[in-house]
């Protein structure tokens, strides 16, 4: 039932994904997979399983982790000029890998 609940959470997004991309107002569409779904579950995890310290830093982490996410986009927005749209988004999520393997190797190399 649990996995259900979360296939049609899944697609729910992704029909209000679509319907928002046919709008006058269609790049609310880019929004909309930033809502911290992951996040939310994540700190309540962390928050419940471990110290206030602990959720803190990964709440800072968090913060950091939006670098490789900048990357992604202005990598896209770059390469979309340049490709199709799938080959643009192949180098996006390739440049996003990069940024965050980058950010974990510093991450771990200031916080150990």
């Amino acid at each position: 039932m649990d996995l259900i609940l979360k296939a049609t959470l899944g697609a729910a997004v992704v029909v209000i994904l679509a319907a928002l991309a046919k709008t006058r107002n269609y790049y609310i569409a880019g929004l909309v997979p930033l809502f911290p779904t992951f996040a939310l579950i994540a700190h309540y995890i962390v928050g419940k399983g471990r110290s206030i310290d602990d959720l803190k830093t990964t709440i800072v982490f968090g913060m950091w982790s939006i670098i490789p996410y900048f990357v992604y986009l202005a990598t896209l927005y770059v390469m979309v000029d340049k490709m199709r749209l799938e080959a643009s988004l192949a180098v996006a999520a390739v440049a996003w890998l990069m940024a965050a393997t980058a950010l974990v190797s510093i991450w771990v190399r200031l916080h150990t």
